[in-house]
């Protein structure tokens, strides 16, 4: 059955989620979405499939998550949009149909509503043609947030920051988030899948003190792998407060082994703020490549 294949923009607090992946018994982000478009669509949940942009754990926050899903022309027409918008949609799945997107946005979000209300759409929409949420995607972008013991409490943000009983030196830990860019094999920052290699691009790694006195980390790969930005944001904090030195945390990563130098910050802290994707006909070529596996580094 010929399908229509849709973009969801969103958006959670991960505070009272066991993460974004379905798990029986437990309450989980795609549990929920996938649950509300169901209830749109009057059927089972089993009968609908989230793919995602980027797996979060449990506690893990999200401003820029994006997930697709298909559907028939009738589940469409069920969601909100006429029948020439389902038909137009279903035929030129690429062009824009503002109306349609608005309604099937809005009824979805007040259908989380009652159950999710720490869920947001920002938007359904038609995707392009050849998109993949997840290996189309070019790069992803998180922000983490914490604050050190020199820094005023905040309670109205603590939800998503975590904090670190340690004075800090920023300018430390930003020039050390700097020597780790590039192509690199992150082993020791993460375990990679059983068949797959940790080797991934760090394209930004920068440090910034917000207006509430925390420290956010901006960190921008093409892909990361589990954990690995929880680590890398605990590794620069031992070098912050000296418990390792600069020159230690480039051996422990050229060294490609799990260590206990250094330990993964707290899921609160982390948020995922945006997964980009090329334009047009990059998308299927782009989800193609990252099918690929990746070499590992040479020595």
């Amino acid at each position: 059955m010929e399908t229509t294949r849709l973009r969801l923009d969103l958006a959670y607090d991960g505070t009272d989620f066991s993460g974004w992946a379905t798990q029986p018994g437990l309450r989980t982000v795609q549990g929920e979405i996938e649950q509300a478009i169901a209830t749109l669509l009057r059927i089972d949940a089993t009968e609908t499939r989230l793919t995602v942009g980027g797996r979060t754990d449990a506690g893990v926050h999200a401003r820029g998550q994006v997930a697709h899903v298909d559907v028939t022309a009738e589940q469409l027409a069920k969601w909100g949009a006429s029948q020439r918008q389902s038909k137009d949609i279903a035929d030129r799945g690429d062009a824009p149909h503002h109306d349609a997107a608005r309604i099937m946005t809005r009824r979805l979000n007040g259908v989380l509503q009652r159950s999710a209300s720490d869920i947001a759409i920002h938007r359904v929409a038609p995707a392009p043609a050849g998109v993949d949420a997840r290996f189309s995607a070019l790069r992803r972008r998180y922000e983490y947030r914490l604050r050190p013991e020199n820094a005023r409490r905040d309670p109205l943000t603590a939800r998503f920051t975590a904090d670190v009983p340690r004075v800090l030196n920023l300018a430390t830990m930003q020039r050390v988030s700097a020597d780790l860019l590039g192509l690199q094999d992150f082993t020791t920052f993460c375990k990679a899948r059983e068949g797959a290699t940790a080797v991934r691009e760090l394209l930004a790694f920068e440090w910034r003190e917000t207006e509430d006195g925390a420290y956010a980390a901006r960190i921008e790969a093409d892909a990361f792998c589990h954990s690995m930005v929880r680590a890398l944001v605990g590794s620069v904090v031992a070098v912050g407060h000296g418990r390792i030195g600069e020159d230690e945390l480039l051996e422990l990563r050229d060294a490609r082994q799990r260590t206990s130098r250094f330990t993964v910050m707290p899921a609160h802290g982390l948020s995922l703020e945006e997964i980009g994707y090329p334009s047009g006909d990059g998308l299927a070529a782009r989800a193609e490549q990252t099918r690929a596996r990746r070499d590992p580094l040479d020595d």
